[in-house]
């Protein structure tokens, strides 16, 4: 079975199928977690994406610390840190995010439940995360970001076990995943309503573990097979690119385990949709709400490729290899959304410094 060529796509949709039904069922979204954490002081949203990144470190590090899997090869983990495109990419993303009002994950959700407006981001998220990729926005690329990156090669890659190891002249990867991973559950379950929502603990602890598989099943393909296998966890961004090339065009590579996950979570946000028979076909108001999800989907696929991930690829998917561009990603994206939330609530960018309560100047 896992020689086979459809090894990866297939176990792309199982747990792609998981993890869409999981985040339609309980409305899992990076982005409205975000604004009901700036606008509503309810930080239960945030606290089960960070859940979601926790499980993820626990069980990527059980399995790399013991041998399990081989991660070296994955990106995240590559020794050359391009700080410029953790910042720049990252804001691109949030700002577009706050645009459409949710990210490429939140998008193949969305389309699972018959949104037509998902469907129009998800393709110009996908084109234009190709273009970053390898087309003309690319040139670019190069020039702001992979020429200009941090040489970390003293560390052997970017993570951060590995950082503090190097510092220390001694192996630190465990203390090190100890204490992020202590840290994290503190702030986590210190809000006693948090500690209550079970719906929230089991999605972040679903998605956590279903991510991290993805590096298993990766890396045992990988293992197994006499042709290079990309190993991978989850991101929405040129993985969406990818799928759209696989439909348009046969190019003699199969699918692989991030197409197969693209599809996967459309197809079990739609199966719960379905049974729940919250399928509602929903299209764009107006030429002005058209242009702005096409902004906002070609900033999170340009800007996801510079960054070299998402809220789930640098957010939950390089967080539980401890990569150090995933806080700088992660934090970036957080500004670009409160820009673009300032922009499109109160009118004004100033408006994202103004402490919160505080009335705006007239």
């Amino acid at each position: 079975m896992i020689e086979s060529p459809w090894f990866l796509p297939v176990m792309g949709i199982v747990v792609g199928f998981v993890i869409g039904a999981v985040a339609r069922h309980t409305h899992f979204c990076t982005m409205a977690a975000l604004e009901r954490y700036w606008y509503a002081n309810d930080s239960r949203g945030l606290r089960t994406w960070l859940l979601a990144a926790t499980v993820a470190i626990v069980v990527t590090q059980a399995m790399v610390l013991s041998g399990v899997v081989d991660v070296s090869s994955a990106f995240y983990l590559s020794p050359s840190f391009g700080l410029t495109g953790a910042i720049a990419g990252g804001l691109a993303f949030g700002f577009g995010m706050a645009l459409v009002g949710t990210c490429g994950f939140g998008a193949l959700v969305r389309l699972g439940g018959g949104s037509l407006r998902a469907f129009v981001v998800l393709v110009a998220l996908g084109l234009s995360a190709i273009a970053a990729q390898r087309g003309l926005i690319a040139q670019g690329r190069v020039h702001l970001v992979d020429n200009l990156a941090i040489d970390l090669g003293f560390a052997g890659d970017q993570s951060l076990g590995s950082l503090v190891s190097a510092g220390l002249g001694a192996d630190a990867r465990l203390i090190t995943a100890i204490v992020v991973v202590a840290g994290l559950l503190t702030w986590i379950f210190a809000d006693k309503g948090f500690r209550r929502s079970y719906s929230g603990i089991f999605t972040g602890c679903v998605i956590g573990c279903a991510i991290a598989a993805g590096w298993l099943i990766t890396s045992s393909a990988a293992k197994a097979s006499f042709d290079p296998v990309q190993i991978e966890a989850g991101s929405f961004v040129v993985p969406v690119g990818d799928t759209i090339i696989q439909f348009l065009a046969f190019t003699g590579v199969l699918p692989d385990y991030g197409v197969g996950l693209v599809l996967g979570v459309a197809l079990g946000a739609m199966a719960v949709a379905w049974g729940k028979s919250d399928v509602r076909w929903e299209a764009c108001d107006d030429a002005r709400e058209l242009g702005r999800h096409l902004l906002g989907a070609f900033l999170m696929g340009a800007g996801g490729v510079f960054a070299m991930g998402c809220t789930i690829g640098q957010g939950v998917t390089a967080v539980s290899l401890l990569a150090v561009s995933a806080p700088v990603v992660l934090i970036s994206i957080a500004v670009g959304a409160r820009l673009g939330l300032a922009y499109l609530l109160e009118g004004s960018l100033v408006e994202a410094f103004r402490p919160a309560g505080e009335q705006p100047s007239r």
